[in-house]
This record gives C-alpha cells, sequence and structure tokens, in this order.
C-alpha cells in the first residue's frame, strides 16, 4: 500500500469486510480517515458538519439538564464529542453493531476524537441498536431506563440500509416504540444524506413535534456545498 493510503484496521464481520484507512488527500493537503463496508464508504472525516450537527441540534430541542443521552452509530465519533461539548451532557451511551468501531475508539486511531472513550460520562456498548428498540430496552440492564436524547447515525437514509433488519425501525410502529424510550420531553434525532418527505410525513404522524433541517457545509472537492439532513421529534 503506498505511503498516501494506509489501512489502520481491517476485519470480516456478518455486515461485510470493514475497514478503517488513512489518506493523504493533495487538494486538501491533510490526512483523511475513511469508513468502508465492504465496497461502500460510510463515512470520512474530510465532511463531518452533518454527524456534528446531528447532535447540537438534536439537543437544542433537549431540556435544561443533566441529560441522559444514547448515540446511535459510533463511527468515527463525531457526533458523540459534539454531544459531550453539551455542558448539559451527564452520561452518554453509545451502542454500536461492530464491535471493532469501538475497538479503533479505545486504541485511539483517530486523531480528532481521541479520548473519547476515556470520558467519565461515555459508555461504549457494543450492541444492534435496532434490535434493543424493538425489544423495548436501549440499556438491557435496565429495562426500563428512560432517556432524554438519542441521536441516531447508522443507515445512509431512512430508505437505503446497512442492513435489511433496519427497515421496520421507520415505520410509524418502530418510531413510536424508539419515542417511548424517551422521557417526558426527550428528543430523538435522526441523520440522513439526503431528504425523505414521506418519512418526514410519517415522523410528524407519531411524534409531538418535528421538523426538518438541511445542514449545509462547504465541500472544498468541489468548491461548492453540500447537504446533509436532520430529522428531529419530540
Amino acid at each position: 500500500m503506498s505511503a498516501r493510503l494506509q489501512e489502520l484496521a481491517f476485519r470480516e464481520t456478518p455486515m461485510g469486510e470493514i475497514s478503517l484507512r488513512r489518506r493523504r488527500d493533495p487538494q486538501l493537503g491533510v490526512d483523511v480517515y475513511e469508513v468502508k463496508l465492504g465496497e461502500e464508504f460510510l463515512m470520512s472525516s474530510a465532511f463531518t458538519e452533518g454527524e456534528v450537527q446531528l447532535a447540537r441540534l438534536g439537543l437544542a430541542e433537549a431540556g435544561p439538564g443533566p441529560l441522559d443521552v444514547v448515540v446511535g452509530g459510533l463511527g468515527l465519533g463525531y457526533t458523540a464529542q459534539a454531544a459531550l461539548a453539551d455542558p448539559r451532557v451527564a452520561s452518554l451511551t453509545v451502542v454500536e453493531a461492530l464491535e471493532d468501531v469501538i475497538d479503533w475508539h479505545r486504541r485511539d486511531l483517530l486523531p480528532d476524537t481521541v479520548g473519547l472513550a476515556a470520558d467519565p460520562r461515555v459508555r461504549l456498548v457494543h450492541g444492534d441498536f435496532f434490535a434493543r428498540v424493538a425489544a423495548g430496552a436501549l440499556d438491557p440492564g435496565q429495562p426500563g431506563r428512560r432517556f432524554d436524547a438519542v441521536l441516531l447515525d447508522v443507515d445512509h437514509t431512512p430508505t437505503h440500509h446497512l442492513h435489511p433488519s433496519h427497515a421496520g425501525f421507520y415505520s410509524p410502529g418502530g418510531l413510536r416504540r424508539l419515542l417511548a424510550l424517551l422521557r417526558p420531553g426527550g428528543v430523538f434525532a435522526l441523520w440522513s444524506d439526503v431528504g425523505d418527505d414521506a418519512f418526514a410525513a410519517t415522523l410528524a404522524g407519531v411524534a409531538t413535534h418535528s421538523a426538518v433541517h438541511e445542514v449545509v457545509f462547504p465541500n472544498p472537492l468541489t468548491g461548492g456545498t453540500s447537504s446533509n439532513v436532520v430529522f428531529t421529534a419530540r
């Protein structure tokens, strides 16, 4: 492998081959960290504003605190890191389906989020977020536990899933099960690569209040801008 591209971690998983690699981007002049699952690029450190705004927009609608927060999907850690920057956050449980991803953070392989796993407020949990919602317990050790905010970034969009088993979560029944795990006034926020009017309508139908936020950020590769979407609901 060339000096410009280094594979930092690789393993076969039930969802496919997952790899973490560092690539020197000559156009940006920085090292870019990327995660691939099979042939799909899941995330890149070159574009993190959507992940950061998932935490900021979700927590902006939460109460005064202290807040117990769940992040579904650890990834490169930017959502969890942004949540920890909010002084109201007293505890952060991160549910990640791939144990390798948790290991990357415990080994501090990602320079932007060094120390995340060691934060005393953080608990990194290996588990299937969607299965836990379906079972009615995000924290199996405390089946009746409720949370102030759930921030989810796993699938590409509400209709483009990493695994077919995730599909039911985005239905009215699946969303009601998630909302039932929130405390009164609790917030659910979801990252999506693009907007989805049908999902927005479904969310509005089950939540007391919902909103769709477009997150626009500079794209130095094109010289223009790109965007993601964050859905929020209470």
